[in-house]
């Protein structure tokens, strides 16, 4: 019996001490969860809403087309004797591109102008027997067609000659040699493209809706991922007066110089049409925008404020203390870095520009812009 009671007593005070322990911890865990704690600050870089006119515009995807622009070909055939041009090189109009083989045609040529000379000499005989009645009007009248005859005859082997000289029709860029020297070529082949690249045309088209906002001579600007940062103005010069029965589209030209030859033909090309009115907007760094499927929304940054008295929290040193409440936003189009906002801002507010995606309402924050990315209209990224 003694050996059970010191048994019992042993698990009671071990019970006993378990109990204890657990009183005093529950004590501490009470302790450190009714004790007024500071929520962590987050750092936040931040800028103002931007209130702007834009410039109302339509945007459009173009193509680049030349003013000019064959594929020079053979009218006659012939074997090539010489290739007066390099390949990708710039020609003026009538420069000599490439000489066929004239040996034929020149001999006829010689012979027909001995027989011309011939034929104007009696012509010349003819007129004076005329003159002193001693040929008929009818023998004259022979020897007269004759001459046009043989005059004729040397103008087409002069034609001929000519056509198998092949020259460039228009001033431009030519492109890749698709001949070599000695190659008989038939009517009809290609010799070399040939573009005139200044000015240049760029196509595009709008929908149906939009064709009373255009007109001749209206300004546009182009861009192409070929040059990235560069911007080429020109101005419409035609407008299609059918409307594609497919799609409801119109299609526009436009008119654009292109003195350092940076747009060729075939290229792809964002267009921007300029229209003459602008809007006012209110409009935030593309950054700023928190998206979701449910709906978009922006931080804005604000005092806070007491509950009781309703003035500003001030922190230990002397400063408003600033939180973030989320607001709701619809978007409007896109310029550059910027967005527009067509409700849910004002105008005035600051709003948070970066990490918005792990930011969450009425959390404390301070502004830091020491890093802050720089947003632009009319960004110009150096590395693209």
């Amino acid at each position: 019996m003694s050996r059970l009671k010191v048994s019992l007593l042993a698990i009671g005070g071990f019970l006993g001490i378990i109990a204890l322990v657990v009183v005093i911890k529950g004590v501490q865990i009470n302790h450190l969860v009714n004790m007024p704690q500071d929520e962590p600050v987050t750092t936040v870089t931040a800028a103002p809403v931007l209130n702007d006119s834009w410039q109302s515009h339509l945007a459009a995807i173009g193509s680049l087309a030349p003013v000019e622009g064959v594929t020079v070909a053979a009218e006659l055939g012939g074997k090539i004797t010489r290739i007066a041009f390099d390949a990708g090189s710039t020609v003026k109009a009538g420069d000599v591109l490439v000489q066929l083989d004239t040996a034929t045609e020149e001999a006829q040529l010689r012979a027909a102008e001995a027989a011309v000379e011939l034929a104007k000499i009696n012509l010349d005989r003819s007129r004076e027997l005329l003159a002193k009645s001693t040929i008929s009007k009818a023998e004259f009248d022979t020897n007269d067609a004759q001459f046009k005859q043989a005059s004729a005859q040397a103008d087409n082997i002069r034609a001929v000659i000519a056509k198998k000289t092949i020259r460039a029709p228009f001033a431009g860029r030519l492109g890749i040699r698709l001949v070599n020297l000695g190659q008989i070529l038939n009517p009809g082949d290609a010799i070399v493209p040939l573009q005139s690249l200044d000015p240049i045309f760029v196509d595009f088209s709008l929908p149906q809706q939009r064709l009373g906002q255009v007109a001749a001579a209206q300004p546009v600007r182009v861009v192409t991922d070929a040059d990235a940062g560069a911007v080429f103005e020109g101005k419409i010069t035609a407008i299609n007066p059918e409307v594609d029965a497919a799609t409801r589209n119109v299609r526009v030209q436009a008119t654009l110089r292109n003195p350092d030859e940076q747009l060729r033909p075939g290229m792809f090309v964002n267009v921007t049409v300029l229209l003459p009115h602008t809007s006012k907007v209110v409009a935030v760094p593309a950054t700023a925008v928190l998206y979701a499927p449910y709906g978009d929304s922006v931080f804005i940054i604000e005092d806070k404020k007491d509950e009781k008295t309703g003035e500003a929290v001030k922190g230990s040193d002397g400063k408003p203390v600033q939180i973030l409440r989320k607001e709701v936003v619809r978007l409007g189009e896109q310029r550059g870095d910027f967005i527009a906002v067509t409700s849910g801002l004002k105008g005035g507010e600051t709003v948070v520009t970066s990490g918005v995606f792990k930011l969450r309402d009425k959390i404390p924050v301070v502004v830091d812009n020491k890093l802050a990315p720089i947003a632009q209209l009319a960004p110009k990224p150096n590395d693209t």
